[in-house]
C-alpha cells in the first residue's frame, strides 16, 4: 500500500534508512554515510508533505521523497529537457525486499502524480557507484544526462508522456 508517511512514521523510516545505508556499504555504493539519510532529513520531507511510503502489513518496507524542484544544484548543469519537473530524493527498499518491484511502484506512484498535476518530467540524481540505482533508472527509461559535480551525482530524467491521448 501506498500512502503519505506522517511524523509519527519516522522512527520506523529512519530504521530502514540504517539497514539500506549499511547494505549499500556492504555492496560497495559509498552513495550514503550513517548521518544520511536520516530522520532529520526525512522530517523535512514530511513537513513538505512528500514523503510516500510503501507498506506491506502496517510495515514500512519502502519511501521516496517527491518534491518539487527547487535543489540548487540542479541548477549547475544545462542538459535537462524539461522545466517543470518534480525531484524524487531518498529511494529506499528493505533489504528482504528488493527485486520485488517496490522500487517501480514507488516510480509508477511519482508518474501518475507527475502527469495528474501536469509536470513535464521526473528528476533524480545518484552516485557514480550506484549501479543498481543507475540500472534501475535506464530500465525505466530515464535518460543520464550531466555530472553534477557540486554533488558529484549524475543527473537523469523521465519526460512525462500521457499516453491515455
Amino acid at each position: 500500500m501506498l500512502t503519505k508517511a506522517k511524523l509519527s512514521d519516522l522512527n520506523e523510516i529512519d530504521d530502514l534508512a540504517v539497514l539500506v545505508i549499511s547494505d549499500m556499504e556492504k555492496s560497495g555504493i559509498p552513495q550514503w554515510k550513517l548521518n544520511y539519510p536520516r530522520y532529520e532529513h526525512f522530517i523535512k520531507d514530511v513537513e513538505q508533505d512528500g514523503l510516500i511510503l510503501y507498506k506491506e502489513n502496517k510495515k514500512i518496507i519502502g519511501c521516496m521523497a517527491m518534491l518539487p524542484e527547487n535543489d540548487p544544484p540542479y541548477k549547475t548543469i544545462n542538459s535537462w529537457l524539461k522545466e517543470k519537473s518534480i525531484v524524487l530524493h531518498r529511494i529506499l527498499v528493505h533489504p528482504e525486499h528488493r527485486k520485488e518491484g517496490i522500487a517501480k511502484k514507488l516510480l509508477d506512484y511519482a508518474i501518475k502524480y507527475g502527469l495528474d498535476n501536469h509536470y513535464e518530467s521526473i528528476k533524480i540524481d545518484t552516485h557514480l557507484d550506484n549501479y543498481k540505482m543507475r540500472k534501475f533508472l535506464s530500465k525505466n527509461n530515464f535518460i543520464e544526462l550531466e555530472y553534477i559535480a557540486v554533488m558529484d551525482r549524475f543527473a537523469y530524467e523521465l519526460v512525462l508522456e500521457d499516453n491515455d491521448e
